[in-house]
C-alpha cells in the first residue's frame, strides 16, 4: 500500500513537471480564504499603482469625440441613446456597449474626469482578478495564476488602457472576454447547453464592446490543448482528468456558434471603418510595407514587454520600406522562438503562450491597416497574457527542476513586481493632461504627423497661433496627403485674412482628401471665406455641398438660414432653422427662427418661441448678442 502511494505521488509529480498544470486535489487547491486575500490583494496594487488618474484630465485625442464633444454620450443614458449606440458607426467602429457605458458615465459623474477614470481602474482590477481565478481554477497553481495576474496588473504596457478614458472599450470588452473563458473553464467541465449558453453570451458582450476579442474561438482551441486538455492527442494535459476529451474535428464544430458571433462581429467592424474611411487603400500603404511592418512590429512588442519604456500613445506608421536586414532578423528570431516552443512538447504552456500571443494579434498587426499606427501599446492587452504564462510557468518549472525554494523566488518576483507598478505610476502622470500627453509623443517618436497636429491644436486654442502653424507646417512636411493639418493651415491663414491662401488649402482637402467628413469640413469652411469676402451665391454653393457630403449638419443650416435671410427669401430661412432646431436646439437657433417668423408675418409662432426660449435658456441676453452678431455677418 505504501509502495502504491509512493508511486502515485511520484506519477503526479512527473505530471507536472511535464505539463506545468496541477492534478486536483484538496490539497493542491488554496483555501477560500487565501483566495480572497489574493484577489484583494490584486486590487489594492492596482488602486496604489493608478492612483495618479484622479489628477488627470480628459486628452483631446479621441476624448473629445468619444465623451467632452459627443452630444449623444453628454446627453446621459436614454432609450434615444441606446438606439444610436446600437445603429451608429462614428468613429468608424461599432460598439454599443462601450457608448453606453460612457453615457452612463455621464449620467452619473457628468463631464468630471474623475469619474470615467476611476472606473476604468476599477476594471483593470477586475480584470487582473479575473485573469487570476480563471488561472488557477484551470491549471491549480496559486503563485503561478497570482504572478501572472500581477504582471498584467502592473506592466506598464497597459496604462494606455487605463488611463484613457476613450478606452473604456478595451478593459470593457476584456472582463467580458475573460467572463467568457472562466464560463468556457465551466463548461469543458460539464458540457451543457445551459453553461455553453453561458459562453457565448460572454462573448457577445465582449464584441459589442469591442471587437478585439474576435479571435477568442481559436485561442479556446489554445486552451483545450493546455492547460484543459481536451484534444485526444493530449489528454494527460486534463486537470484531474476530468475533463471530456475530444477530437480536433469536435472541438472545433464545437465552437460553430463563436465562429459565427466572429464573423458576424468582422463583418460590422469591416463596415464601420470602411464607412469611417478608417481603413487605409493599399495606395497608401503596399501589401510588401504591411508584412514587414507586422514581422517587426512583433519584435517591437516582444520588446515593450521585456523593457516597457518610451510607450507612448500613437507609434506612426512607416512610409517606406524597412532595411532589408531589419525584416530578416526579426522573421528569423519569430521562426526560431515558433521552432523552441513546438520541440518543447513537456511543457505545452510554452506553446500556447506563444500561438496566444501571435494569434490574438493578428486582427491588429497591420496586415489591414486601420488608422495611422504601426503598433499601440493598446493591443497588447490581450495577446501579453500568453507571453505572461510562458514567463512565469517555466520560471516555475525550472525552479522546480532545480529543487529552488519559492521564499528565493519571492523576492525577484517582488523586486520584479515592484519596478513595473513604479513605472506603472509615472506612466499614469503622463496622462495628465493633453500637453503633456503630446509633448511627451514628439519627445519619444520621430517623423509623429499625428502629434505635431495634436499640439498644433492645443497651441491654437492658448492664442499660440505661430507656434501651432510651425507644428501644422511640420506635419504636412512629414505626411503631403495630411489632410486635417491643412485644413488648419487653411483656419490659420483665414485668421490672418489671407483668403486666397485659405481658398488654396480648403480646396486642396475638398478634392482630394478620403474622407468625407474631411471634404465635408472643407466645403463648409469654404463657404465661410466666401461669405466673409460677400459672394452669398459661391458661400451656399459649398454649403449646400457640406450637407450633401454629411447631412445633418445643424451649424451650416443655421449659416444658410442666414444666407436667405440676408438675401429676403424668408420662407427657405424659416425652413432651414426649423430644421437645424429639430436637429440641435440651441438658444440662439430659436431666436434666430423667432426673427423669420415675425419678418414673414406670424408673430404668434415668433412670440411662442420666444416665451419658450426664455424658459430654457440659461443667459439670455448672451443669446440676443450672438444672435444679432450672425445677422450683422460678423
Amino acid at each position: 500500500m505504501i509502495v502504491s502511494s509512493s508511486a502515485t505521488v511520484a506519477k503526479r509529480a512527473k505530471r507536472v513537471k511535464r505539463t506545468g498544470v496541477s492534478p486536483s486535489s484538496k490539497v493542491s487547491l488554496p483555501s477560500e480564504r487565501r483566495t480572497l486575500v489574493f484577489c484583494l490583494a490584486l486590487i489594492a496594487v492596482v488602486l496604489v499603482s493608478y492612483s495618479l488618474v484622479i489628477h488627470n484630465g480628459f486628452v483631446d485625442y479621441d476624448d473629445n469625440k468619444y465623451i467632452t464633444e459627443n452630444p449623444h454620450v453628454r446627453a446621459g443614458l436614454s432609450w434615444t441613446t441606446v438606439e444610436w449606440a446600437f445603429t451608429t458607426y462614428d468613429e468608424a467602429n461599432w460598439h454599443p456597449l462601450t457608448w453606453l457605458s460612457h453615457a452612463l458615465d455621464c449620467e452619473i459623474f457628468g463631464l468630471n474626469p474623475v469619474g470615467p477614470h476611476c472606473v476604468n481602474v476599477l476594471l483593470h482590477a477586475a480584470n487582473a482578478v479575473l485573469l487570476f481565478l480563471l488561472l488557477q481554477s484551470a491549471t491549480g497553481f496559486r503563485w503561478r495564476s497570482l504572478m501572472v495576474a500581477a504582471l498584467f496588473a502592473l506592466h506598464p504596457i497597459n496604462v494606455e488602457s487605463v488611463a484613457w478614458a476613450a478606452e473604456r472599450k478595451n478593459v470593457l470588452s476584456m472582463m467580458f472576454f475573460l467572463l467568457a473563458l472562466l464560463a468556457y473553464g465551466w463548461y469543458a467541465r460539464g458540457p451543457g447547453l445551459r453553461r455553453y449558453a453561458a459562453v457565448v453570451c460572454s462573448f457577445a458582450l465582449a464584441l459589442l464592446a469591442k471587437p478585439q476579442a474576435i479571435t477568442l474561438p481559436f485561442l479556446l482551441l489554445l486552451l483545450d490543448y493546455w492547460p484543459l486538455g481536451r484534444v485526444v492527442a493530449a489528454a494527460e494535459t486534463a486537470q484531474g482528468g476530468n475533463a471530456p476529451r475530444l477530437s480536433s474535428a469536435e472541438l472545433i464544430w464545437e465552437k460553430a456558434p463563436l465562429l459565427l458571433l466572429s464573423a458576424a462581429s468582422a463583418l460590422v467592424t469591416m463596415m464601420a471603418q470602411t464607412t469611417g474611411f478608417a481603413v487605409k487603400p493599399l495606395s497608401q500603404y503596399s501589401p510588401l510595407l504591411r508584412l514587414e511592418t507586422a514581422v517587426i512590429s512583433y519584435v517591437r512588442y516582444l520588446g515593450k514587454a521585456l523593457w516597457p519604456s518610451k510607450l507612448v500613445a500613437l507609434y506612426p506608421h512607416p512610409t517606406k520600406l524597412y532595411p532589408a536586414w531589419q525584416v530578416g532578423a526579426a522573421a528569423v528570431l519569430l521562426l526560431l522562438v515558433t521552432a523552441l516552443v513546438l520541440r518543447a512538447r513537456g511543457q505545452r504552456y510554452l506553446a500556447v503562450g506563444w500561438f496566444w500571443f501571435l494569434g490574438s494579434m493578428v486582427p491588429m498587426i497591420g496586415l489591414v491597416q486601420v488608422g495611422d499606427q504601426a503598433i499601440a501599446d493598446r493591443y497588447a492587452y490581450i495577446p501579453f497574457l500568453g507571453l505572461f504564462v510562458m514567463v512565469v510557468w517555466l520560471i516555475g518549472d525550472l525552479a522546480q527542476a532545480r529543487q529552488i525554494s519559492v521564499r528565493w523566488l519571492a523576492i525577484p518576483a517582488v523586486a520584479c513586481q515592484l519596478a513595473l507598478g513604479i513605472l506603472t505610476y509615472r506612466q499614469v502622470g503622463y496622462w495628465h493632461d493633453t500637453e503633456s500627453f503630446w509633448v511627451r509623443t514628439l519627445a519619444l517618436t520621430e517623423d509623429n504627423y499625428v502629434a505635431h497636429g495634436g499640439l498644433a491644436i492645443l497651441l491654437h486654442k492658448q492664442g499660440k497661433n505661430e507656434e501651432a502653424a510651425a507644428h501644422l507646417r511640420a506635419a504636412v512636411a512629414i505626411r503631403p496627403d495630411n489632410w486635417p493639418a491643412e485644413l488648419n493651415l487653411g483656419a490659420y491663414e483665414f485668421g490672418l485674412g489671407n483668403q486666397a491662401a485659405a481658398i488654396e488649402r480648403y480646396q486642396m482637402v475638398a478634392l482630394h482628401a478620403g474622407s468625407v467628413d474631411l471634404r465635408a469640413k472643407a466645403f463648409a469652411d469654404l463657404g465661410l471665406v466666401y461669405r466673409q469676402m460677400g459672394q452669398p451665391m459661391k458661400a451656399k454653393q459649398c454649403f449646400e455641398m457640406a450637407l450633401q457630403l454629411v447631412p445633418g449638419q445643424a451649424t451650416i443650416m443655421v449659416t444658410l438660414g442666414l444666407i436667405a435671410q440676408a438675401d429676403g427669401d424668408l420662407p427657405e430661412a424659416v425652413r432651414q432653422y426649423s430644421h437645424a432646431m429639430a436637429l440641435q436646439p440651441t438658444d440662439v437657433g430659436y431666436l434666430l427662427l423667432a426673427q423669420a417668423l415675425e419678418q414673414e408675418g406670424h408673430a404668434d409662432e415668433a412670440n411662442a418661441i420666444l416665451q419658450r426660449v426664455a424658459r430654457f435658456s440659461r443667459n439670455l441676453p448672451q443669446a440676443r448678442k450672438q444672435a444679432e452678431a450672425l445677422l450683422a455677418g460678423k
